[in-house]
């Protein structure tokens, strides 16, 4: 092998490598990667990476370039970041989850240097370095070849594409630097924490799962695939690993919360914090995990513009807490409230702008973007200063607590009044209530539709069902709203719903609802209210699969959580869009409806990924039941 140029670094600034040395060195031989067949030491990945960087130096990766990864298992991905930050590139991470046209996109859009990996999805050409043998010599390891400036490119990550192209992230290493360090101190980690890493492998809080416990010399565990786990495999990974800090997005954390409720269990004894992040947290499930486990929740929020989480909240709600707090900015985070540009007074509300050595230098390839998001801060305390646009409406408390209270385009104009729905949200969430969405009918747009899940699964109607409230229901539900908001903020046609339909993107499918809403109106003879035309979906069989489960039932469950009107009964749950997430999801409806469900793990899915196979697997469950 051909020995790879030297360039000396021209570096006087620190660098997000310091905080990986300084761990070496403190932690020598403490674990730093745990995987289900070994344990790697701070040592055995320091020389395992200065392997890989000097193969990615001589293949042309350093500062300013991309290295590819496209492992299908997460201790070889993690790896793969730290080696391509030595080599002084920087690195991009392929979801396997996505299609093979939106890979072959995103290969072509990053033009990175070097390919590694070995999974299904990677791209030709893509490699895996080999490291030290076990028995070498391990006096002189071979030391990272180039080293870079913090303003260069640390990783690249993209957003979902859900307002269109997918956006990419660039973040610069001064800014990855900052956010593990600030992330380590605000969690208090140490070198005895054991960090599980869940998290997609494409999602930036993939980089909030790694770089943090680095920084403070804990450990990351890392699983031996990103197959999704459901609750109760989650809580015996917890448990087994001896993990002591976990990230779970909102919905998959009300997952395991109501498994634990549910199974009258607590979390491991050696689980300290859970964090939780990414959509709105209602307060009531928030304070019922509180009251009865042990494990402290640490609520985040923040963008994959701004180097993932700025805001943390660690505290005890208090009982007559509206809403669950975001929180008090990171260190080298600047959080303002600000109203057409302006910041607003003391209290006010206006749309969260976030500022600091944190935000992203903009989105790859797209000058545009990045002039509309991040833009020049006149308030700034340095010159030049930059402050970027969220699009989230919240306020600072009188505690100066972040409070998050929508999407600035969430906002709806009902009689001339504007309304953020949430407020109306919480108001129905306060009596009976598990979930609720407020939006104006989409015909006239002059009267609110509520629709609501109940807080008893018992409750709820068949899912996909929409059931109209009217008399004592509808009162009941209605008469607290006229006694705290105005009469034009009311909700005056309520539904119940067995769950809040969601897009492939996580959004409540409103556009869905106002068609079950209209197939009610439809069987009960009422005028149609009002609904948008859309196409019908393909009719649902009626008889079984095999046995007691009728496969109508189950296909409608696919059908609502992929967002697949003509999905048919032999699809592939994978081949339309199906992801952890949404197995999940899946998982949870049917347990909801289904006693035959009860203990059924995700994994199920990927042996019965059909609506007429997972039929028969329900079927056959429910007859080997006593």
């Amino acid at each position: 092998m051909t020995e790879p140029a030297v360039t000396e670094p021209d570096v006087t600034g620190p660098d997000v490598l310091d905080l990986w040395e300084h761990s070496v060195r403190e932690h020598t031989g403490g674990p730093a990667l745990v995987t289900p067949h070994r344990v790697l030491t701070y040592r055995d990945a320091d020389r395992l990476t200065d392997a890989w960087a000097a193969f990615l130096a001589e293949r042309g990766a350093g500062p300013g370039e991309l290295v590819g990864l496209a492992f299908g298992d997460p201790a070889r991905t993690v790896l793969g970041m730290l080696a391509a930050l030595k080599a002084g590139a920087g690195f991009t991470v392929l979801d396997d989850r996505l299609p093979p046209a939106a890979r072959t996109a995103l290969v072509a859009r990053t033009a990175a240097a070097v390919w590694l990996g070995d999974g299904a999805h990677a791209p030709e050409g893509a490699c895996v370095p080999h490291g030290p043998a076990e028995d070498a010599d391990v006096t002189e390891p071979a030391r990272p070849v180039r080293r870079a400036d913090g303003s260069d490119v640390a990783y690249v990550l993209f957003t979902s594409g859900s307002t269109g192209r997918p956006k990419g992230t660039v973040i610069e290493r001064d800014a990855l630097r900052r956010f593990a360090a600030a992330v380590a101190s605000r969690l208090e980690l140490t070198a005895h924490d054991r960090w599980l890493q869940v998290a997609s492998l494409g999602f930036d809080v993939l980089i909030e799962e790694v770089f943090p416990a680095f920084a403070a010399g804990a450990a990351v565990v890392c699983r031996e695939d990103t197959r999704a786990l459901d609750a109760e495999e989650l809580h015996i990974a917890l448990a087994r690993t001896r993990a002591t800090v976990v990230e779970l997005s909102t919905q998959y954390w009300l997952e395991y919360a109501r498994w634990l409720d549910g199974s009258g269990t607590a979390t491991p004894e050696t689980l300290r914090t859970v964090v939780v992040g990414g959509e709105r947290m209602d307060p009531v499930p928030y304070r019922r995990w509180q009251a009865r486990q042990p494990a402290v929740l640490a609520h985040v929020y923040g963008l994959t513009e701004c180097t993932v989480s700025s805001t943390f909240y660690t505290g005890l709600l208090p009982s007559d807490a509206e809403e669950v707090p975001l929180g008090t900015a990171l260190q080298d985070v600047e959080i303002s409230i600000r109203q057409d540009g302006r910041p607003v007074p003391d209290g006010g509300t206006g749309e969260i702008h976030i500022g600091g050595p944190l935000l992203a230098r903009g989105f790859l390839d797209d000058e545009e973007a990045t002039a509309r998001r991040f833009v020049p801060d006149p308030y700034a305390s340095t010159p030049g200063g930059r402050v970027y646009r969220t699009g989230d409406l919240g306020r600072i408390d009188a505690d100066g607590q972040l409070v998050f209270l929508g999407r600035v385009d969430d906002q709806v104009k009902i009689r001339g009044h504007r309304l953020e729905p949430a407020r109306v949200e919480r108001a129905l969430c306060e009596g009976g209530v598990g979930q609720a969405v407020v939006f104006p009918d989409p015909e006239t747009g002059t009267v609110l539709w509520a629709f609501t899940v109940p807080a008893d699964p018992a409750a709820a109607p068949l899912p996909g069902e929409a059931v109209r409230l009217t008399g004592a229901d509808r009162d009941a539900l209605v008469a607290p709203l006229e006694a705290q908001l105005p009469d034009w903020a009311v909700p005056r046609v309520l539904y119940r719903v067995s769950v809040l339909p969601k897009n492939p993107h996580g959004k409540v499918d409103k556009r869905r609802l106002a068609t079950w809403a209209a197939a009610a109106s439809a069987a009960s003879g009422a005028p149609a209210t009002a609904a948008a035309p859309v196409a019908a979906a393909a009719p649902v069989p009626e008889a079984a699969g095999t046995g007691q489960e009728p496969l109508g039932t189950v296909l409608a469950l696919f059908r609502e959580v992929l967002d697949a009107p003509a999905l048919g009964p032999d699809d592939n749950f994978f081949d339309h869009g199906g992801q952890s997430l949404l197995a999940l999801r899946l998982l949870a409806r049917l347990r909801e409806s289904r006693p035959d469900a009860a203990g059924l793990r995700a994994s199920a899915l990927f042996t019965a990924p059909t609506p007429r196979l997972f039929a028969d697997v329900l079927a056959g469950r429910a007859v080997a039941r006593p």
